[in-house]
């Protein structure tokens, strides 16, 4: 049986969590857009790396995270 290759999608910095792009049971490819953070007026949009199936969202709207803090945990393609 094999084994599932499992990371997560972590925010870069501190910010507030506007949007949440996606949902558990969702296949996103490298590239997407997950989340959408505003720090200091900006909106920074949070990439996948690597395609995957979304296993949790560990993150809400309205959410201030920290750099490090995990937003996203993925099941790699």
């Amino acid at each position: 049986m094999a084994r599932t290759k499992s990371t997560e999608i972590l925010a870069e910095m501190v910010a507030n969590v506007l949007t949440v792009d996606c949902e558990v049971g969702d296949t996103i490819a490298a590239g997407d857009t997950v989340v959408l953070l505003e720090s200091m007026k900006m909106e920074i949009p949070v990439l996948a790396e690597h395609p995957g199936t979304v296993t949790a969202i560990k993150v809400a709207i309205g959410d201030v995270v920290q750099e490090g803090d995990p937003l996203i945990a993925l099941d790699l393609a």
